[in-house]
């Protein structure tokens, strides 16, 4: 279809050397939607898979070392006796202060602080643990101690998400209506100015399915080499957002990372413009000439 040869001078039309830049700018802004949707769903399914069935424990610190141990053995009795836990491991000092570093710095800026203690409880697939109940019973046995339900904020957060997606998906339901907008406006354009021609085309048995050809065969071009070009300018744009991120602190944000599947569904988006554009020239080519005949 690229290569049909045409009997309209589509080539010479002004608003034609537009459309491949309003499709780029189009597909740029589509890619950098799609990419946040795509890194956004990666990131949910990852919290939920990483963090979905485990509990946290805190335990303040006690009057001393010794007091500390017996309230951190009397937590550890209370969660591997439960049912539906599958183990209850205390957070070594180390992990501790690996986890507080990049808010608080380094050993020394914590040495004097009074930590509590964290214990780490997964759970079992077929758990069913009434946490409350439970923060009740580990209050009164170990006055101060709390538990850290991770589902609770976890379907906050992807409620977040879901709707942050959402908007991305709306936003590229806008590009796509503009590119069709955009593709309307000049294959009529380009219909009133050819009019000559097409009568001609039609006095020698052109049928209207040939004319629409014609016009699609230009939108299609057109719309491809928009989309590359749009493309081409969001894949080192997508680069740096995520170069940027890498270079800020650990732990400060998640690593915004495009695996090969979604550089597989960013290609694809010039094709999908190259399509949006043939058939929306089509159709307007072949409503347009039923009314004027």
């Amino acid at each position: 279809m690229l290569s049909r040869r045409s009997d309209i001078p589509l080539d010479r039309d002004g608003l034609s050397r537009f459309l491949p830049w309003l499709v780029a700018f189009m597909v740029y802004l589509a890619a950098l939607a799609l990419a946040g949707t795509l890194v956004l769903n990666t990131l949910a399914a990852r919290w939920d898979r990483d963090v979905s069935g485990t509990l946290t424990v805190q335990i303040p610190p006690g009057a001393g070392p010794r007091d500390d141990d017996e309230r951190l053995r009397a937590t550890l009795a209370l969660f591997r006796d439960l049912p539906g836990v599958a183990y209850a491991e205390p957070l070594d000092q180390g992990r501790l202060m690996a986890l507080l570093e990049p808010w608080l710095g380094g050993m020394e800026a914590t040495a004097d602080l009074p930590l509590p203690q964290l214990i780490d409880v997964s759970l079992t697939s077929d758990a069913k643990l009434d946490v409350a109940a439970l923060s009740r019973r580990l209050a009164a046995a170990v006055p101060g101690a709390t538990i850290d339900d991770h589902s609770i904020w976890l379907a906050r957060l992807v409620r977040m998400v879901r709707a942050v997606e959402a908007l991305a998906g709306a936003i590229l339901v806008l590009i796509g209506a503009s590119t069709v907008g955009t593709v309307v406006f000049t294959t009529r354009t380009g219909l009133a100015v050819h009019q000559e021609a097409i009568e001609v085309l039609h006095l020698t048995g052109a049928q209207d399915a040939y004319i629409a050809r014609q016009f699609a065969s230009r939108a299609m071009a057109l719309g491809l080499r928009g989309g590359v070009a749009g493309l081409a300018l969001a894949v080192p744009t997508l680069l740096g957002i995520g170069f940027l991120s890498a270079r800020l602190e650990a732990g400060l944000l998640p690593q915004l990372t495009l695996f090969a599947e979604h550089w597989l569904a960013l290609a694809a988006l010039p094709l999908a413009a190259a399509l949006i554009a043939m058939l929306t020239a089509r159709y307007t080519v072949m409503r347009t000439l039923a009314r004027m005949l």
